[in-house]
């Protein structure tokens, strides 16, 4: 099941919703997790077993910890419960055995990993309670595909928390806005990248594989975004507060830049849990560099056991040691915009590696945005396709920049200021966001009920 589907906004939701707040605070747990397992098992039932065979290992090993902290046993609990988690993930994602991949396996493994070395290190207390710590490993709106969320972020909500209608308001608003990305700009512009993925190599021109390429950075950022904000605004809507994944990354001016506003979450959870432990930039550039390569390595592998990802982790290990040791200063006092161009560069070749996976297909791809392909620089049907999407090229454009939120803000600045004009144009911007909500939902529904099965890119990790 997923968000952008019928099923899920027109029958799971609204009957999850209303017992969640029917029933007494504190049965809610009980709701959201028989609620998740039911998310879940709709289209992995196998794969319940695992879920809960985690969840139940890793209540027991933080009980454990909890109980030897200070002495040897707990370090010994503490690698059990790593070998098993990490002896899980390996075994589906790179034992070759062609077995189906459990969906968010990736995400909720990290998160229980966390768990157990937040409860050894001291910084949180073990959770006693089976139900409260299942709830945090199962909760279906983060479950498939993040963002990443620790126990010690959401510790206190899961014991006490309370869904004000203005955190219903605010979280309905935020998943209304990734759906919005996911249907209306992802899926559309997804299907560009496809027509330019699967062109025979005469015809792929230069014009065509950056077109390509860029409807690909397009399609993964509102597809993967999309899916934040609605987890977001659900967790937001049942009282929890989940942390931002994304920070508008296509204004990045460097590759550092880039990893602080991309998958934050993820990045967050590499740097605490394997940079930082492995001395981090505290022992030497060279420990800090190969600290760099390890991190990225590990970046690349749990994306997924093809080459490609691991040289999409190489890739911008490559770059950010460059930036550390060579260019990075520099880089700092140009003029943005040539740290922009740079960085998106770097950014756009990376999803060569990531979106293909196949090494031929991949050379063909670089060949062709270098202007070495067969196809020439442009062809006909490049420029055919260039006509027929660059107004969508646009909206993308300006939906990746905060445009339209420092315009809001603006405007409500004005009103501020404003004591005569400004109750009029607080009512006309609320009527006007109202207006495009709604507009943003009846055209999501419309095209989904019109769509085939259409999954969230980061379901496949």
């Amino acid at each position: 099941m997923v968000f952008s589907s019928i099923p899920f906004l027109f029958r799971f939701l609204p009957i999850f919703l209303i017992l969640y707040f029917v029933v007494p605070k504190r049965a809610r747990n009980l709701v959201l997790f028989l609620g998740s397992i039911v998310f879940y098992a709709w289209g992995e039932p196998v794969y319940i077993v695992l879920m809960l065979f985690s969840t139940l290992s890793d209540y027991v090993h933080g009980l454990l910890i909890a109980r030897y902290r200070g002495k040897k046993p707990a370090s010994c609990f503490l690698v059990s419960s790593i070998v098993i988690n990490l002896g899980l993930l390996g075994f589906f994602k790179y034992s070759g055995l062609n077995l189906p991949l459990p969906i968010g396996i990736s995400f909720y493994t990290f998160q229980t990993m966390s768990y157990t070395i937040d409860v050894y290190r001291g910084e949180v207390e073990a959770q006693r309670n089976i139900l409260d710590f299942g709830v945090f490993v199962t909760m279906f709106p983060q479950l498939i595909a993040g963002p990443i969320v620790k126990y010690k972020t959401v510790a206190a909500e899961l014991r006490e928390r309370h869904a004000s209608l203005e955190d219903m308001a605010a979280g309905a608003c935020r998943f209304t806005i990734g759906l919005g990305k996911k249907v209306l700009l992802a899926n559309n512009i997804g299907q560009l990248f496809t027509k330019a993925a699967e062109m025979p190599a005469e015809n792929l021109s230069l014009l065509m594989a950056w077109m390509g390429i860029a409807a690909y950075a397009f399609q993964i950022y509102f597809d993967f975004s999309g899916y934040s904000d609605m987890a977001i605004g659900l967790g937001r809507i049942l009282g929890f507060h989940f942390p931002e994944n994304f920070h508008y990354p296509y204004m990045a001016v460097s590759v550092t830049d880039f990893w602080r506003r991309w998958h934050m979450s993820l990045s967050s959870w590499f740097r605490e849990y394997v940079y930082i432990p492995l001395g981090g930039n505290r022992k030497g550039l060279c420990r800090q560099l190969v600290n760099i390569l390890i991190v990225w390595s590990l970046t690349g592998i749990w994306h997924g056991a093809g080459w490609n990802f691991l040289l999409w982790g190489m890739w911008f290990a490559l770059f950010l040691i460059l930036e550390k040791i060579i260019w990075g200063k520099a880089l700092a006092c140009m003029p943005k915009a040539v740290g922009w161009i740079y960085t998106m560069a770097v950014v756009l070749v990376s999803w060569c590696f990531f979106s293909l996976e196949q090494t031929d297909k991949i050379l063909l791809f670089l060949k062709s945005m270098f202007g070495f392909g067969g196809g020439g620089l442009a062809n006909g049907e490049a420029l055919y396709v260039l006509d027929n999407y660059r107004l969508l090229f646009v909206i993308l454009a300006i939906a990746a920049l905060p445009l339209g939120k420092k315009a809001v803000e603006w405007v409500r600045g004005k009103a501020e200021k404003d004591t005569k004009a400004g109750f009029v144009l607080t009512v006309c911007l609320d009527l006007a966001e109202k207006l495009f909500l709604a507009a943003v939902l009846l055209l999501s529904v419309a095209n989904i009920v019109d769509a085939s099965y259409n999954p969230f890119l980061y379901f496949r990790f």
